[in-house]
Formats: structure tokens, sequence, C-alpha cells
């Protein structure tokens, strides 16, 4: 008994030594009392052992009391978009580690020859066992010093930087420089109000309620509000908590979604997020900023807003055990510089919006083990600025080389061009504990202007790249598409 005691007992002493005015109990033991002794020693140990992996974050509690962290009183794994652990297995005091792997496999129904995804960020290829994701990092927070580093690497990092083209401005080339970073940020924690966080660097944007990492939200593939708005920004941002239901951000930051800016004038914009209750929550982003490049007169402004409400909760039930919709609105336009937002006082060929919305609803069954998604929405773009342009031949990004577009059958995306477009979706996941989600999904998607990759693809006739462009060929864009997704991912 006694070799068995020694490593409890030193590990009690050691407790002792680094913190004495919290984990030891300094009430002494009668050598008749050994089995209350083990006890102790055994507390003493696993005080020990909590105090060196924080047990405040392992497992999460719910925080009830006045002063807590904001939002720590709700249990929040049911939102779109949020991260659904209730537990962070390997965070130590000072350092939250997170480790994220997304593979997914899409089939189209028009099997495209090239096997190029059009219209996405979070797939690439057809037919084709994907890593769309492969990320490393963690946040630190020591002496209300915190910073966040995650790495990635996989398709996203090739997919979501080819939207921005501000790094053409200047040398140094930025795209290269920071895409394997989705997030990195340093900043510093103020014990006002219920906390103030000043970072800045490259973090979430959030607009479009979905999150960047598939694996915190309740379908794969998002509708046009989420895919086609902003990821991540660069720059500053600025978040307060009045109260513990309530949080403020206000940024200042290079551009919509870009490494730099493609005009003088900064980015600024903020977000409300609002949770009276534990099962409501209200957010809403805007913007404004110049992100036309060479066009400072032309000004854009964004307004998204979701509201979500969690309408049934039985935790327990190996039936239905949640359930919960979100509904999402944006409007948008760019005025100025020859640009007339929805046409008022300029002609109408000239018109720059964006009207968008979506909805979804997520049934939850077996405890949560299982859920089924369905939903879907809307979007009406003229000018075509945020619409996903097409790769390959269809590329209409320039080319920095040459100073002529990348395809040389670019995707049109003149003032006024019309872009109208709508999708449904259904999804099934399994998520047998915290860590691990299982999707499979089915998208159908139609635009009123041919869009997506037809069975000829957009990279040449025979699908490869450096195979000459006969006359005569054009890359095949149709305006319907249905996809089969297949989703596995893991976090921790």
């Amino acid at each position: 008994m006694k070799k068995r005691l020694l490593p409890i007992l030193f590990l009690g002493i050691c407790s002792h030594a680094f913190a004495q005015d919290t984990y030891v109990n300094t009430q002494t033991t009668t050598a008749s009392n050994t089995s209350g002794g083990k006890t102790q020693a055994k507390e003493v140990g696993q005080r020990f052992l909590d105090a060196f992996l924080d047990k405040k974050k392992h497992p999460r509690s719910i925080d009830t009391s006045a002063a807590g962290e904001p939002f720590a009183q709700y249990d929040l794994t049911w939102l779109n978009g949020n991260d659904r652990r209730h537990e962070t297995p390997f965070a130590t005091k000072y350092f939250t580690p997170i480790v994220m792997v997304d593979v997914n496999y899409t089939a189209s129904l028009a099997h495209p020859i090239d096997n190029t995804v059009i219209g996405s960020t979070a797939l690439a290829r057809n037919n084709e066992v994907e890593v769309s994701l492969a990320s490393l990092g963690g946040e630190f927070n020591y002496r209300n010093v915190r910073a966040k580093i995650q790495l990635q690497l996989g398709t996203r990092s090739t997919v979501v930087p080819r939207n921005d083209a501000s790094w053409n401005r200047g040398g140094y080339n930025l795209n290269t420089a920071y895409r394997y970073f989705s997030e990195a940020y340093a900043g510093y924690h103020f014990n006002k109000m219920h906390g103030i966080n000043v970072d800045a660097g490259i973090f979430m944007s959030y607009v479009g309620l979905f999150s960047y990492y598939n694996c915190e939200n309740w379908t794969y593939q998002p509708s046009f509000t989420s895919d086609n708005t902003p990821w991540f920004f660069n720059g500053v941002r600025i978040q307060l908590f009045p109260t513990r239901n309530l949080k403020q951000e206000i940024w200042i930051i290079n551009g919509w979604q870009t490494y730099g800016k493609f005009n003088s004038m900064p980015g600024l914009g903020s977000q409300t997020t609002w949770s009276p209750k534990e099962y409501i929550r209200v957010v809403s982003n805007n913007y404004f900023g110049a992100d036309v490049a060479n066009n400072p007169k032309c000004f854009r402004f964004h307004s998204d807003n979701s509201f979500l409400v969690r309408f049934y909760n039985r935790p327990e039930s190996k039936g239905v055990s949640r359930s919960a919709i979100s509904v999402t609105g944006d409007l948008g336009f760019q005025t100025g510089g020859g640009l007339g937002g929805f046409g008022a006082g300029i002609n109408p060929g000239k018109q720059s919006n964006f009207l968008c919305w979506m909805a979804y609803h997520n049934l939850w069954f077996d405890k949560n083990h299982f859920s089924w998604c369905i939903g879907g929405g809307m979007m009406h773009n003229p000018g075509r600025y945020l619409v996903l342009y097409p790769s390959g031949d269809a590329d209409p990004n320039i080319n920095p080389a040459t100073g002529t577009t990348i395809g040389t059958h670019p995707y049109s995306a003149n003032p006024g061009d019309p872009f109208d477009a709508w999708d449904m979706s259904t999804s099934l996941s399994w998520m047998p504990n915290d860590f691990f989600t299982f999707t499979i999904q089915a998208v159908h998607r139609e635009s009123a202007q041919p869009y997506f990759a037809g069975h000829g693809g957009v990279t040449s006739p025979d699908g490869y790249n450096g195979t000459p462009i006969p006359t005569g060929w054009t890359p095949d864009l149709v305006k319907h598409e249905t996809r089969f997704i297949a989703a596995m991912m893991v976090r921790f």
C-alpha cells in the first residue's frame, strides 16, 4: 500500500509547493485513518491535475453567476456556426490547442471532365477525395495577453484567397504570405464592463452566419448568403461586452475579405450579438468601405442579419432531442464612381447591389447524436461583385504577369450584369461524440444565367491545363447543378 501511496503523496507535496493557498488541504490526518488519508491524497493530486489542465474549460460548465464570463451562462452548442463541443480535452491554463481535419468527396451529376467545382468555397474538386482543411493551432492567454494562431492547409488555402485581388497592388505577394493562416491575431483583454478585447490581425467575420470551419455548422455546403460573403477580415477588432448576453464588435479593416487595401480608405464595420435567452440568438453585421480597385469614389455598404431560435430541447431523449431554425437576410450595394447601387438617378444598367436570404431547420435525434438539416436560399446580385468567379479558362481575375484575364473566355462581371440564383439542400449528420462528424448532403442549385460547371468543364477540351484551346471551344457553363457530398470532420 505504501508503494501505491508514494506517487499520490508526491503529487500532493508538489501541489503544496506550487499553490499552497489554493489546493492543499491543511487538515492533518491520523495514522489510524489510513483510508481517509488515501482519499484526501487522491483529492489533492486531482486538484493539482485540474489546476494544470484548467478544468474551468475541461469540461465546460454553465456559469450562472452574475459576474461570470459573457454567454457562459448558456449552453450554445446548438447554434449554427458555433463550436458544438462540451469540453476541450487538451486545454491547459494558458494554452488551448485546436486541431481540425475536414475531408470531403463530392459528385456532380454533370460529371465535369476537369473535376472542377464552380461556385463554392467548401468544395473544389469533383469525384475525388479532397482534403478541404487541415488546421493546427490554438489560443494563448496569460495575464490578459491573448493571441490566436490557426494554420491551414488543404484546398481552402487556395479556393478562398483566389477571391481576393487586393494582393495585386504593390509587392510582397500577400496571397502567398497569408494564405496558410485562417486566423492569426494578437490582443489584450481589459477587465472593464464584462470584458473588452482588442485584437489585431486576421480573424473570422461570421458575416453570413455560417462558420468558416464546417465542423461547427449544421450542414456542409452553405447557401449563397454565407458562401458569397466574407469568411475573414484583416485588421483591428474591438469586442465590447456591456452585459453577459450582449457583444458589440467594431472593425477597422483593410477591406471586404482582403489581405490588402484596394484604395486608401479602410473598411469599417460592426457586429452586434444578442442572446436574451439560451434558446435565442440575434446577430447583425454591417460594413462600409471602398472595395473596387482604382475607384476610390465607389463605396460599398452591406448589412447581414440573422435570427436563430431553438424551440425544442430534450437532450436525453432517444427520439427527437432538439430542434432549431435559422433565418438570415442580407442587403448591400455599391454606389459612386459610375455605379448606381439600386439604379436610382443613373442608368439602370449600372446597377450594383446584393439581395439575399437563406433559412435552415435542424432536427436532432438520439441524444443529439444524429441530425437532419433542410434549407436553402436565393441571391440577386446585379454587377456580380459578390459572385464566386468560375476558374480555369472562364476565370476573369487578372494575371499580374500579363495584365490580362487569366481565362481566355472570362466570365463577365461588368456593372449591371445580372446574377440570380437559388439553392436547396438536405443533409444527415452523425455525431457519436463532440469531436467527430460525418455528414452526407444533397444540394441542388440553379441560376438564371449560365454559371455552374457542365460536363465539358472550364479548363480545356480534355480537362487538363496546358492543352491548347482550339477556335470555337468555350468553357461549359450551365444553369443548374445537382451534387452529393460526403464529409468526415474531426476537431479537438
